[in-house]
């Protein structure tokens, strides 16, 4: 059961070296809202807070200049 002031998330990564890149991975993965079942694939980590971000700015978050800058 989903609390109104609760957000779940199942995040998944992973390391992926291409034949491109020979001795370099990069990071892969998704994050996935529970509720809605929402999935977004990411190729680096800061995908993941670019998708979660929104449901806490609904909640009334404010992000301050770092966050702007560094999580998006």
């Amino acid at each position: 059961m989903e609390h109104r002031d609760t957000h779940s998330f199942v995040v998944k990564v992973w390391l992926e070296e291409t034949v491109e890149d020979v001795g370099r991975a990069k990071w892969r993965g998704h994050v996935t809202h529970v509720a809605s079942g929402e999935r977004r694939y990411f190729e680096s980590l800061t995908g993941v807070s670019t998708f979660i971000r929104p449901y806490l700015e609904r909640w009334g978050v404010k992000f301050g200049f770092f966050e702007r800058e560094h999580l998006l």
